[in-house]
């Protein structure tokens, strides 16, 4: 019997120690690989991808939403559950708009987390009970009032990665080591931002990517 292989996904140790141990005893189900990051996460997926990633969404370096964008696009047949403590409509709307085919609450997790699992790997959907009954209520209310959403000034996925690196306190010049890419386009991919999202200041900024849970809360909101 082939193995489900699950890559982990999440900046705690605890917390993936804590996943491994439950998924230990699993005789279909293999942890091939851990990230603590989502930059981290894509590579692995690059290298070897698994068959689920389990996500996080708030990490350094590379939140879970970017990971996801870009895992999905390296390896299509990858599946990803998003993890979370966050269950904000926006938050699961955007993870479901970037290809993560399940959303489990970190609170309510335990009881689901196995079956979630092996029905993602399966092609299937898997939601939180209470994000599923919103999901279908959103879905109702949407096709009574005949709505559809693309929301104005949506960020780029390179857009989102500097925003989440000007927010951790990265300068200019560690943003185009930490990319790969000239100061020059650090520069004109924060403007972009600045102009899209209209806050032009980086304690704005800041605070903008904590509430959209793109960074841990716990990161200091410095002064431009």
């Amino acid at each position: 019997m082939k193995k489900i292989g699950v890559l982990l996904v999440d900046d705690h140790t605890v917390v993936r120690q804590g996943l491994r141990a439950l998924l230990a005893s699993e005789e279909d189900i293999e942890v091939v690989g851990e990230a603590e990051n989502g930059r981290q996460a894509v590579m692995l997926a690059r290298k070897s991808p698994p068959d689920v990633v389990v996500m996080d969404v708030a990490m350094p370096l590379l939140n879970g939403l970017e990971a996801t964008r870009q895992i999905l696009k390296l390896a299509p047949t990858c599946k990803v559950l998003v993890l979370t403590s966050y269950g904000d409509d926006e938050c699961v709307e955007q993870l479901m708009q970037a290809g993560a085919s399940g959303y489990l609450i970190k609170q309510t997790a335990a009881n689901d987390l196995l079956k979630a699992i092996r029905e993602v790997q399966r092609g299937n959907a898997y939601f939180s009970p209470a994000i599923a009954k919103r999901l279908r209520e959103q879905c109702r209310e949407a096709f009574s009032n005949g709505r559809t959403a693309k929301k104005p000034g949506e960020l780029t996925s390179r857009e989102a990665e500097v925003l989440q690196l000007i927010a951790e306190g990265f300068s200019n010049k560690q943003i185009a080591s930490e990319l790969s890419i000239s100061i020059k386009t650090v520069e004109k991919h924060r403007q972009q931002v600045m102009n899209k999202l209209n806050i032009h200041d980086v304690a704005g900024l800041t605070r903008y990517a904590i509430a959209k849970g793109m960074v841990e809360r716990n990161v200091p909101v410095v002064a431009a």
